[in-house]
């Protein structure tokens, strides 16, 4: 890599879809769901060789910064910084830059999400590799593209066109476009072309580049960059981000940037890769018992099948019940059929409606 490489990790998502272990003072990428350590933590672990963690930053809300360092004690602590409100992924992206930016204007960094789950960190690092290897000389914006495995309906996709580059093994193509979240049919179709990948929002670029695309597309975005660089690392920093903050849209970088720009290069990432996004995917990840039966702390089974038990600190049994959540965690418990997964996060917006429970959730 011929110019200094950072990572942007992103840690100020919600997590709402794991309620009620996952709660607003403790979200997902604050939890051991599948290993020992944290979300976050596995994040920042899985980097080790490839970006030292003085090059490594964290962006989170401002609730959530001791909480962060704690799962992130090697990185530097002036590295975790906090949001002062949520605006999604396109303006924490900006703030990454313009830190990285304020440190090194001629870096590549990557971005990079603290609750995924990631397997074979030497093909992922590759990957990272090559595309900051290529962020380095090419003035383009780089997005790692899963190859699908089914036709999946809760990603969005990546349509991609022709051979761009071969950098250490990794073909990398160009992007023609970026697609919603499809429905099955649709989806069928992607899969069956070989031509789409699932949006893992995983992105890669030079400072230089982004900040090009921005004021080509997002002057506003464009213009908070080029504010917090300026101020970063000087005192009233966290006064001048909060009143930048506060102008602006909550918008995703999909949104804002990618399915606007014109030079969109696509990576394909062939390392097990899952987001994670509601409890039946801890299926994939964690042992069950003959039955299929995923138990978490303190739980029993009886003549019960293909259930999710997690229970934090009392003992849950079940008896003659199938294709069950059942979370006690937080002095809440939780019971959903398991296909109803998704409806979980709009159980957490009616009782925050209600104005009930405020303190578990």
């Amino acid at each position: 890599m011929s110019s200094t490489s950072y990572a942007v990790i992103l840690a100020g998502g919600k997590g709402e879809r794991f309620w009620p272990l996952s709660t607003s003072k403790r979200p997902k990428q604050f939890l051991a769901l599948i290993g020992r350590k944290t979300m976050l933590g596995e994040a920042v672990d899985r980097l080790k060789g490839l970006i030292p963690p003085q090059r490594i930053l964290v962006i989170t809300n401002r609730a959530f910064v001791n909480a962060a360092r704690a799962a992130a004690p090697a990185v530097p602590a002036r590295n975790v910084v906090g949001e002062p409100v949520g605006r999604d992924t396109a303006a924490a992206i900006a703030l990454g830059a313009a830190l990285v930016g304020a440190r090194d204007p001629a870096a590549t960094f990557c971005v990079i999400t603290a609750d995924h789950v990631i397997g074979d960190t030497p093909r992922y690092q590759r990957t990272l590799r090559a595309a900051l290897e290529l962020a380095s000389g090419d003035d383009v914006l780089i997005t790692i593209g899963m190859k699908p495995t089914a036709p999946h309906t809760g990603f969005g996709y990546i349509e991609a066109g022709g051979a761009y580059r071969t950098v250490r093994g990794i073909a990398f193509r160009t992007a023609r476009r970026f697609v919603e979240k499809p429905a099955a049919a649709t989806a069928r179709k992607y899969l069956a072309s070989g031509r789409y990948f699932w949006n893992a929002g995983m992105f890669i670029w030079s400072v230089r580049a982004l900040e090009h695309a921005l004021r080509r597309h997002r002057p506003d975005l464009a213009r908070l960059l080029d504010v917090l660089r300026r101020a970063a690392g000087r005192p009233g920093f966290a006064q001048i981000l909060a009143r930048e903050y506060a102008r602006l849209e909550k918008i995703s970088i999909d949104y804002a940037l990618m399915e606007k720009a014109e030079r969109v290069v696509v990576a394909p990432g062939t390392f097990p890769w899952d987001d994670v996004g509601s409890w039946p995917a801890l299926g994939n990840h964690l042992p069950h018992d003959l039955a299929g039966n995923i138990v978490i702390g303190h739980g029993e089974a009886l003549d019960a099948r293909n259930n999710i038990v997690v229970s934090d600190r009392r003992l849950t049994a079940l008896i003659g019940v199938e294709d069950l959540i059942v979370v006690q965690a937080e002095g809440a418990t939780l019971v959903c059929a398991r296909d109803r997964a998704q409806d979980i996060k709009k159980m957490v917006a009616v009782l925050r409606a209600k104005k009930r429970h405020h303190r578990l959730l």
